[in-house]
């Protein structure tokens, strides 16, 4: 018979599973409200692991369902008269808060975006035609949209910057900024300011026929 302590450590694996299952998408807004973006990819090594973690939540808190609401065979002669009905870390209102709370968790890359303000290129009014530059950044440690929106973040408070398109399931940005106010090391730092590391960048000459590809220091 599983007791009311079985159950609450059931509970608790579930939602530190949950909790685990999304922290590469949890850090990024984490550090977006604490101020300290570098902490934002140290967790993106999690993300392979995400399906057996969304898995283990969910089947552990399946079976602390059930075993809630499986009725429970008494035997009056033997009864203490014990009961836990009115712990409240062993109620169903409590089990109830907990399953809310993992399912918030492991759908967070979903609607992560939301905890993010809506970045602003600067115009591009008054550009002289060469000095407009274009590149694209090979970006290692995004793992869903969060990461996206972060970059942009970052990449919107460069002078300069015109426009950009970051993408985590490809694994890169391609930026577009004025090269009279800024250049590749600066764009290039304000991404690594995330956390995330630039591996690469693409830079398409004023031809837009060739691309030189130079590896980040």
């Amino acid at each position: 018979m599983i007791n009311g302590k079985s159950l609450n450590t059931y509970t608790g694996v579930g939602t530190l599973s949950a909790f685990a299952a999304s922290i590469c998408c949890i850090t990024p807004v984490i550090a977006l409200l604490a101020g300290s973006s570098s902490i934002a990819g140290n967790f993106s090594w999690v993300e392979p692991a995400r399906p057996y973690l969304v898995g283990l939540s969910i089947s552990v808190l399946a079976f602390a369902w059930y075993v809630k609401l499986k009725p429970v065979k008494t035997n009056d002669v033997d009864c203490t008269c014990e009961t836990t009905s009115g712990l409240f870390l062993q109620s169903k209102t409590f089990l109830s808060l907990i399953t809310a709370f993992a399912i918030l968790m492991m759908a967070f890359p979903v609607y992560s975006k939301i905890f993010y303000p809506k970045p602003k290129a600067e115009g591009s009014k008054n550009i002289v035609a060469n000095t407009k530059q274009q590149a694209i950044f090979i970006i290692q440690g995004m793992t869903c949209e969060a990461c996206e929106a972060h970059v942009n973040t970052e990449l919107s408070k460069v002078a300069g910057m015109l426009a950009y398109k970051t993408s985590y399931s490809e694994g890169n940005s391609l930026v577009t900024f004025d090269s009279s106010k800024s250049d590749l090391k600066t764009v290039a730092a304000a991404i690594k300011k995330t956390g995330y590391k630039v591996m690469t960048y693409n830079v398409v000459n004023s031809s837009n026929t060739t691309a030189t590809r130079r590896k980040s220091n």
